[in-house]
């Protein structure tokens, strides 16, 4: 599969001035860019802007940025599944996971989130994927924003479905340790029902596996 990427932009007004949301970027194009040294939430900034560049060069690997001037104040992340995840089982080169989503504080409430999936989808080249989020309640910011875990879930959810991300039923073992845990999925108008099958063996692994198991006794 050859993985396409074609760059959009938009320009969004907040309280806080314009914001430019762009990609997907090379790694050479976000190195134009500063770091917000608040992009901690999965870790150190300087090591996140590490990694981001590393996927933005993978061929599947998409990169969107939300930025003031030259700062980037939040982005979102594209990329196959870690290969130690059962949502790489299958070698699936159509899926890929939603792996990060990240905003700076002073700009979180103002759609920049929102946003940045809406960028992510200008691009018709989506329609040929499975897009994927794991969504876990303790990756959460429920002590930031003063939010219980069912409301927070609802702000979750309105903002995936900005891009296109609804929830669907799995029987992931970290997904259904806790109700407030999800699948999101956007399934790209172009996959093909063989993908979508093969996809629905994979989020009902368990069931698959132990259907195998009798089958074989």
């Amino acid at each position: 599969m050859k993985h396409e990427k074609t760059y959009n932009a938009i320009t969004q007004h907040t309280e806080s001035g314009p914001v430019i949301i762009e990609g997907p970027l090379s790694s050479n194009e976000l190195k134009q860019y500063s770091f917000h040294d608040q992009l901690i939430a999965f870790r150190p900034a300087s090591k996140q802007f590490e990694a981001l560049l590393g996927i933005a060069d993978l061929p599947e690997g998409r990169i969107i940025v939300a930025r003031s001037e030259d700062t980037i104040i939040g982005y979102v992340t594209y990329l196959h599944p870690d290969p130690l995840e059962r949502w790489s089982e299958f070698n699936m080169d159509n899926l890929i996971e939603l792996g990060a989503i990240e905003v700076i504080p002073s700009f979180r409430g103002a759609g920049v989130a929102s946003g940045l999936l809406k960028v992510s989808m200008m691009d018709e080249y989506m329609e040929n994927y499975i897009v994927i989020s794991t969504e876990y309640y303790w990756h959460w910011d429920l002590d930031g924003t003063q939010l219980s875990i069912w409301d927070y879930r609802k702000v979750m959810e309105k903002m995936m479905a900005s891009g296109g991300l609804l929830p669907a039923p799995t029987d992931d073992p970290e997904i259904i340790s806790h109700p407030a845990n999800c699948l999101m999925v956007r399934i790209g108008k172009h996959v093909d029902e063989e993908s979508i099958k093969q996809f629905d063996t994979l989020r009902f692994l368990q069931r698959h596996r132990f259907r195998k198991m009798r089958e074989g006794l």
